[in-house]
């Protein structure tokens, strides 16, 4: 199939996030004028002036997560929904959050249409993380902060890896990843990327 070759080509290799995104139709997530090009290796714009990442950056994020079958994940920025729904198919529970109550919405309407439970998505500052369900075994960031958040960090289990894009919003960014262990935390930088920045507080929103 052309889009995992796609994929495979850019460096996604892990067998289990291949068949995760091979299970996980892009389509339904990505609405109106730039539907027609939901399986391309390209960002796209979604409402709330945010964007949907190219699947590549998506499994190359999952795939750097090295998930087990038995972790608890915090996604911040659910957008589209599309990078939840990889991680549901990986994972044990998966709590998304997003500063936009149009896109969580919209979010869990499309994964209530493909029955993943074991998603929960909530309206939320995500630059804050999500204290009451901490910590997490695993933390993925889909907009870009100077530094790895602090209360994120914090929500990190010992063992646990958070991935990151870092960096000024207007430059390339580093996609890092984070491993904390019992003296701190380790630091792996994996590859430039560009995402929205993560700004705080809740959106205006129409919803």
């Amino acid at each position: 199939m052309q889009f995992l070759f796609a994929l495979r080509s850019k460096g996604v290799t892990d067998a289990r996030v291949l068949n995760a995104m091979e299970k996980i139709d892009r389509g339904p997530f990505i609405r109106g004028y730039f539907s027609g090009r939901a399986y391309e290796d390209m960002p796209l714009p979604i409402a709330c002036g945010q964007t949907i990442s190219q699947p590549s950056v998506v499994g190359l994020m999952t795939q750097a997560l090295k998930l087990s079958a038995r972790d608890k994940v915090l996604e911040v920025g659910t957008g589209s929904g599309y990078q939840a729904a990889i991680l549901s198919q990986l994972t044990r529970r998966v709590y998304t959050v997003d500063r936009h109550k149009r896109l969580v919405l919209e979010a869990t309407e499309i994964f209530r249409m493909m029955d993943l439970t074991n998603i929960t998505a909530l309206t939320a500052d995500g630059s804050f993380g999500l204290p009451d369900q901490a910590p997490f075994d695993r933390i993925i960031v889909t907009a870009a902060a100077e530094d790895p958040p602090g209360p994120l960090l914090a929500q990190l289990k010992i063992g646990g890896i958070m991935v990151v894009p870092v960096g000024q919003s207007d430059a390339v960014q580093s996609l890092i990843r984070v491993t904390r262990n019992e003296e701190g935390f380790d630091y792996d930088e994996l590859r430039p990327v560009r995402f929205v920045p993560l700004v705080e507080g809740l959106g205006r929103d129409t919803a």
